[in-house]
């Protein structure tokens, strides 16, 4: 985790109207691949010394030597997201074509070849000691995005009010449709990868911090995991901020994907907030169907279908996209976000899924090459 710094603690600010405005930080994974091949390549080490010294408090290795991370610092302002991530990934663009690799903002590799290494840390020893061969392909790249709360019993009731939703951002960001060199036939392969991991989950409902806590000792007692770091549900709280951690989707292709999604992410936080100020419960979705749901938008993404979590039946995910923007539209007024979200979603509907956007690639092409080129075009913008 990068660049979450001191500032995050000061979770909002009162707005002209009285709502409190949340702040909000992204961290990014990506991928580096050789330039003509297109293959991953563990190539960290390398890039991390090509990188301006000023920005590398906010760039880190992550699990394999083929990934590397971006946090932006939490804000209260679009804006600051969108400059920050703007910045690193093109900084982090030319760091890695200065160490003869390329950048990929990517849920993982779509080209076959060798599984690079993973970065010797004996953190993640000791995970593969445990675990041994449930190291995801060639890199899991990951999106996460952070939300000031105020303290961790909100934090907790938060979590309850946001978990029926979060299939609808899975769809949103789902960027992984090709691996070992074919089409997956799900529009995040990354996710079916990363539920390797016994940790990996929605988010059950909970009843307070200490049933959090409690969850939390006894899944490090089974060995399902070896810290609070490894638990994986979809949604958490952060182990060393005071925020809320929104951590399903892939990482989006795009700065205009992650600050919609950043955008959508709080402005989620922000109604769960009002909710639970207002005596609204949480909705105790089933387990089994969040699974379900969460299965969909990982098999068809944007351009599919998803499941209603409010009878259990199939809908156009882009049906369930705008009814998760008019349940937050008052979120995303008082934060002065909506214009900006409202033609983002614009820039969504025509362009499709980052997912989809790689199939039209290969479509018109035929070729993952030309895939890879157009990835990279996108992250760095």
């Amino acid at each position: 985790m990068v660049a979450m710094t001191s500032q995050v603690a000061e979770a909002s600010q009162a707005a002209p109207n009285g709502t409190d405005l949340l702040t909000v930080g992204v961290e990014e994974e990506f991928l580096l691949v050789d330039p003509h091949t297109g293959a991953a390549v563990p190539a960290v080490d390398l890039v991390l010394e090509q990188v301006p010294a000023e920005l590398r408090g906010q760039v880190e290795r992550e699990f394999q030597t083929s990934q590397i991370e971006i946090g932006s610092p939490p804000g209260l302002e679009l804006r600051s997201i969108r400059h920050s991530l703007g910045v690193l990934r093109a900084a982090l663009a030319d760091a890695a074509e200065r160490a003869g690799v390329r950048l990929l903002a990517i849920g993982t590799g779509p080209v076959d070849g060798p599984v690079p290494p993973v970065v010797d840390k004996p953190r993640f020893d000791q995970m593969i000691e445990r675990f041994r061969l449930l190291v995801p392909g060639p890199g899991n790249n990951g999106m996460h995005v952070h939300v000031g709360v105020p303290d961790p019993e909100t934090g907790v009731q938060v979590l309850n009010h946001v978990r029926p939703w979060l299939p609808v951002l899975h769809a949103v960001t789902t960027n992984s449709p090709f691996a070992r060199g074919a089409d997956t036939g799900y529009a995040s392969w990354r996710s079916v990868e990363w539920e390797h991991w016994p940790s990996v989950a929605p988010t059950p409902y909970l009843a307070s911090h200490e049933h959090y806590q409690r969850l939390i000792r006894q899944l490090i007692a089974s060995g399902v995991m070896l810290d609070e770091g490894m638990l994986y549900w979809y949604a958490r709280l952060s182990a060393k901020y005071p925020t809320v951690e929104i951590r399903i989707g892939d990482v989006c292709p795009s700065v205009d994907d992650a600050v919609l999604v950043a955008a959508m992410v709080r402005a989620m936080v922000a109604t769960a907030m009002t909710d639970i100020a207002e005596g609204r419960p949480a909705v105790n979705t089933d387990h089994h169907l969040l699974v379900a749901a969460h299965w969909r938008a990982a098999h068809d993404g944007l351009e599919g279908e998803g499941v209603d979590l409010t009878n259990g039946e199939l809908r156009p995910a882009w049906e369930l996209l705008d009814a998760l923007v008019e349940r937050v539209r008052p979120a995303l007024e008082s934060h002065g976000d909506l214009a900006e979200v409202t033609g983002l979603l614009g820039g969504l509907r025509r362009h499709g899924s980052g997912a989809a956007r790689q199939r039209a690639v290969f479509e018109r092409t035929g070729r993952l090459e030309d895939v890879v080129a157009d990835v990279a075009r996108q992250t760095r913008g």
